[in-house]
């Protein structure tokens, strides 16, 4: 079977972006954007300077999240090895970018799809090789079928020394690097300034004059009499740049070039993860009530909050179609749903949910005005609460397992995402019932329930938060992208926000004015947001190429 899959060789490479100009006049690609593109990283400091080229773009996976992801097949992998995208079914959901851990899928701006590298396959079913392979005056770029032990790029891979960009992330990519670098391979590993090619100049800092040794000092020693070194400015190097035989070494290094890549997810969904968990919340509440009795069962009481949940579960809809940039093919994802996806899955749980739930409220509502006897109502309640019940849950939680898939942000990868999820849905959930006591009268037992839930639920969900803090990182994109939201970009929305509005403030007010209820409750909603925010913006300001 023909596997096909590219080589580069990296010390051959001369940075003339032929592959990019070639690239971009084969495939229309729009201005601004890029299927290939080539990095610039700079090693040594003046005068000992050496920029590297890596040519980049899609890896073209054995093994693709981005296909797992997509929810209508828009993108799929071929017969040959090939990931493949149709724009004409693309919804736009930009799920497969966040899947992507290699920044290689990008939104064209003037189609509003997905779209990426397709190694010409235009081209290569005709028997013609990728513009980029063509137009390369160094022969860096080869293509080939690998498993044809003939072609050239098979020779030349059972012989090179040759590697791949992130092959923990277990997806099998298939464009080789010769010579690659790790300061290129790995993002994280050279600085990036905000300006590109004429980039910051690399500076000594100022040292003082007791560093400089104007100053003399007594020498300090160690309780065995072993001297040790006068102290220097912390996370500075003794003297300056580390030197071999008085040539400033290769990792002072910095990114002078790399392509943008837009920020894919913005404010609509960490509003959509609050509004979804007040819905669910609120019916998950209202099948424990009816099912296990947990209180007594008030149909004004279900009917206000029934009606609540289902006005939340409607923003939440509006939300997911606004963030799509196709919501006219928004029904694509239920007419054509690619069933290894969350994206799709969450759909079908949401209207599976919006279904059964808006049914048992409409049964409740045909009781109160006589349509039903109430004797019959009250019979088959609780079955009808058990079977609302999980997709009141699925709706709830089922966002940590689409954030599962989305592979190219790390720090979502957490175990303990859907029970922070769950957290939080109670939280929100149960303050939201808890302010609905000012226009219904509830139940003793059900505001008895409340009192305790509400405040019980935010500190868990504190504890949660914090704990998701203390796992071990399992690669330097999630631990870069927590320090973003707790000490870099988002520090204020995750600290001021979502920790001390959403949590501290609402357990205080609760804790010392029994009647500030409402206001504890605004707080923990709006806190929630500003957490979320943090939560879904940090990774995608960690660059994955």
């Amino acid at each position: 079977m023909t596997n096909y899959g590219f080589l580069i060789d990296q010390s051959k490479c001369i940075g003339c972006h032929a592959c990019s100009t070639a690239c971009k006049s084969e495939n229309q690609v729009p201005i601004g954007v890029n299927r290939t593109w080539v990095k610039y990283v700079e090693t040594g400091a003046y005068p000992d300077v050496r920029r590297r080229f890596q040519v980049t773009r899609c890896n073209h996976c054995a093994n693709p999240p981005c296909v797992r992801i997509c929810p209508v097949t828009a993108m799929y992998q071929r017969d040959d090895g090939i990931v493949e995208f149709d724009p004409s079914i693309c919804i736009g959901c930009k799920s497969c970018m966040q899947a992507c851990p290699y920044d290689s899928i990008y939104l064209d701006p003037e189609t509003n799809t997905a779209a990426k590298c397709t190694f010409c396959a235009h081209r290569l079913d005709v028997g013609l090789e990728p513009a980029c392979v063509v137009v390369c005056p160094e022969h860096a770029i080869l293509a080939g079928d690998m498993n044809d032990p003939a072609s050239e790029i098979s020779r030349k891979l059972s012989t090179a020394q040759a590697t791949v960009r992130k092959p923990e992330q277990g997806t099998g990519p298939k464009l080789f690097y010769i010579n690659g670098n790790d300061w290129s391979l790995h993002p994280s590993a050279a600085q990036t300034h905000d300006s590109y090619v004429w980039a910051d100049k690399i500076t000594e800092q100022n040292v003082s004059a007791y560093e400089r040794g104007a100053i003399a000092l007594p020498v300090l020693k160690s309780k065995s009499g072993t001297p040790i070194r006068t102290p220097q400015t912390q996370g500075q190097p003794l003297n300056g740049p580390i030197q071999i035989g008085g040539r400033v070494a290769d990792h002072m290094v910095q990114t002078a070039y790399n392509a943008q890549h837009r920020i894919n997810w913005h404010w609509e969904l960490p509003s959509y993860l609050v509004t979804k968990s007040i819905a669910g919340g609120l019916f998950m509440l209202l099948s424990l009530g009816a099912g296990l009795g947990m209180f007594a069962f008030d149909s004004l009481t279900f009917l206000a909050a029934g009606f609540t949940a289902m006005v939340f579960m409607l923003v939440t809809t509006i939300l997911l179609i606004k963030d799509l940039s196709q919501p006219k093919r928004f029904l694509n994802i239920l007419l054509r749903p690619q069933w290894k996806s969350w994206v799709a899955r969450g759909a079908y749980i949401m209207v599976t949910f919006t279904a059964v739930a808006g049914l048992w409220w409409l049964l409740e509502g045909a009781a109160q005005v006589g349509i039903l006897p109430l004797e019959t109502v009250a019979t088959v309640r609780p079955f009808v609460a058990w079977i609302v019940f999980p997709f009141a849950l699925g709706v709830v939680i089922y966002t940590a397992f689409l954030l599962g898939q989305a592979e190219g942000r790390d720090m979502w990868q957490n175990n303990l995402l859907p029970f922070q999820l769950l957290a939080q849905s109670m939280m929100v959930a149960s303050g939201v019932f808890f302010a609905l006591g000012a226009f219904v009268n509830f139940s003793a037992d059900l505001y008895a329930l409340l009192v305790v839930l509400f405040p019980a639920s935010i500190a868990v969900n504190l504890l949660l938060t914090f704990a998701g803090k203390l796992n071990s990182f399992p690669t330097d994109t999630a631990m870069l992208a927590s320090r973003e939201m707790t000490h870099g970009k988002f520090r204020n929305h995750y600290w001021w926000g979502g920790i001390a509005l959403g949590h501290i403030v609402p357990l205080a007010l609760l804790l010392a004015f029994s009647a500030s209820a409402p206001v504890a409750v605004a707080c923990s909603v709006v806190g929630l947001f500003f957490y979320e925010y943090a939560f879904v913006m940090a990774p995608q300001h960690i660059p994955n190429s």
